[in-house]
């Protein structure tokens, strides 16, 4: 997966030195506007907090833990 910003990366990497700085600072918000044409917009972005809490989640559905007893129950059988 390419990263959001090796576009600019690359090109400033290569314009380093040969131009002004307000040019390559121009260039790269430019750059910059042109990538964000192409970022998909997150979705699902009211359950970070509970992913960054670490809550299960599978196919977008919130997965609940199970409990100990119940995987006894479920061995046992």
């Amino acid at each position: 997966i390419e990263s959001t910003f090796a576009t600019v990366r690359l090109r400033t990497a290569k314009t380093r030195g040969c131009v002004a700085r307000h040019t390559i600072l121009s260039m790269v918000y430019k750059l910059g506007q042109s990538a964000q044409k192409k970022w998909r917009r997150l979705r699902g972005f009211k359950l970070l907090a509970e992913v960054i809490r670490g809550v299960r989640f599978k196919d977008g559905e919130r997965v609940e833990p199970v409990k100990e007893g119940e995987l006894t129950r479920v061995v046992n059988i």
